[in-house]
């Protein structure tokens, strides 16, 4: 098989020719390189890359590891990879701070046999939907160059897309794992608040809103990378329930008959755009025709109040984040250091008071409690993952006079999404439909606290009955 179609097995797949002694872990890192040494200066996803550390790594590669040998890439947020540059997509630590060690995630990745490439491209400390900072520039979606990826793992999502790697890391504090998973036609699981552990130098980020795992091509590598990574350790303040049983074992198990509600229009009160209706629309008939029971229904919640309150919150999250590294790097912040967007947040922490942000958050455990109802007699909420299709870039330039139309434009495009964070909820985002332009538009799905499976289980049964494995994106192929 010549490696530009091994490129595009998922991760599995991949593992499976290792472990069948039909390609060593060299050949695929090697040509995991050259994808990238190709189509990454097009695309701008990888902006650290890590060969030389790889091609060491896959000589030493453990086979019977279930990922043995598989090319992987790590956003430039929140994980540390020990001796490697981290940046959190800002230009305040651009060059100043080298991880000393891996931390839990990184770990387990390694562990499970994932060889780390690089690491990928991200917005400055991950709090814009889209993936262009000022310091590293904006990467590009493969389906259609003139647009974002979605953000804030928009890089790991543009690679896995373009076949660069099957899978990569990344986290989601208001649909980061989920928005660009939509714009770039991949499958993007959040899973439930603690399920990844963020040790060993944090508890939570943000009181739990902010939560790791990867962007896949297929749902049964979520699952499996999910088992690879889940489990908390000594002192993380959420400890969950074992799962029933590993979740790629949900991969193949019967859903059973769900009750879903059906949402087209957003939690901020805009209605999704014609072609992301259409995309749930279809997605509903399909989980009918599997024999599920299905209703136009979606949660009841004070969206003024969920929106006003997440944005304290982040603020919070913001002056944290450049407070620890200040005190990390013994760096001043300066103006000059950040984006306007970012400074503005940060001079608004300054101003905010640890009760305003406890406030903020027992307004959102409100929020919570209204949307959690819902789950009363619904086992699923289907709704497109986004308002609209995947934007041009520059669409979240910002421009202080233009100030209220920017701040509603990532309010409507996380209008699905954010609320799972709110509450720590599982949502998965599936690649199901394509629009008239061939830009890929996700469906996603929100279960119960805690209930990953039914999301893996019904997902699976999603990809099988409307499969997007044979879809690949015009940059793939290349000149």
């Amino acid at each position: 098989m010549a490696m530009d179609d091994i490129a595009f097995l998922d991760a599995t797949a991949q593992a499976a020719l290792v472990h069948a002694r039909e390609v060593s872990p060299t050949e695929l890192v090697s040509g995991a390189i050259a994808r990238i040494e190709r189509f990454n200066p097009g695309l701008n996803a990888v902006i650290t890359p890590l060969f030389e550390q790889a091609l060491e790594a896959a000589t030493r590669a453990a086979l019977n590891s279930p990922f043995a040998g598989v090319p992987f890439l790590l956003k430039d947020l929140v994980a540390d990879c020990a001796g490697t540059p981290r940046s959190d997509g800002s230009g305040f630590l651009a060059g100043r701070y080298v991880s000393p060690r891996d931390n839990v995630l990184v770990a387990r990745f390694r562990k499970a046999g994932l060889i780390v490439l690089g690491k990928t491209n991200t917005s400055e400390f991950g709090l814009i939907p889209t993936t262009e900072p000022q310091r590293f520039g904006p990467t590009r979606n493969p389906w259609d160059t003139s647009r974002g990826t979605g953000g804030s793992s928009g890089g790991s999502s543009a690679a896995v897309a373009a076949g660069l790697v099957a899978a990569a890391h990344a986290n989601d504090g208001g649909g980061s794992i989920r928005i660009p998973a939509s714009c770039c036609g991949l499958v993007g699981l959040k899973p439930t608040r603690g399920r990844n552990s963020l040790a060993p130098d944090m508890g939570d980020i943000a009181g739990g809103i902010i939560c790791e795992h990867v962007v896949t091509r297929s749902v049964r590598d979520s699952a499996a990378i999910l088992d690879a990574t889940a489990g908390s350790v000594p002192g993380d303040p959420y400890i969950l329930p074992l799962p029933e049983r590993p979740f790629a074992a949900e991969v193949s198990r019967d859903p059973g008959r769900l009750r879903i509600g059906l949402g087209t229009v957003a939690l901020t009160g805009v209605a999704a755009h014609p072609e992301c209706a259409a995309a749930a629309r279809s997605a509903a008939l399909l989980c009918e025709a599997l024999g599920h029971e299905v209703e136009e229904a979606s949660p009841v919640v004070d969206s003024s109040q969920l929106f006003r309150s997440f944005s304290a919150v982040m603020a919070g999250y913001l002056g944290w984040s450049i407070k620890a590294w200040e005190q990390r790097t013994g760096f001043t912040p300066q103006e000059t250091d950040f984006e306007p967007t970012t400074w503005r947040l940060y001079q608004q922490s300054l101003a905010q008071s640890g009760g305003d942000y406890l406030l903020a958050w027992q307004a959102l455990q409100q929020s919570s409690r209204d949307f959690a109802a819902f789950f009363a007699d619904h086992d699923i909420w289907l709704t497109p993952t986004l308002a609209q299709p995947p934007v041009s870039l520059g669409y979240f330039d910002y421009r202080h006079e233009a100030r209220k139309q920017y701040i509603d434009r990532i309010g409507h495009f996380t209008g699905f999404t954010l609320i799972a964070n709110v509450t720590g909820q599982p949502a998965i985002s599936l690649p199901l439909h394509w629009s008239d332009q061939g830009l890929p538009i996700g469906v996603q799905l929100t279960g119960r606290f805690g209930d990953e499976a039914t999301l893996i289980r019904l997902a699976a049964q999603l990809e099988n009955a409307r499969p997007w494995s044979h879809r690949r994106p015009p940059v793939s192929a290349g000149p």
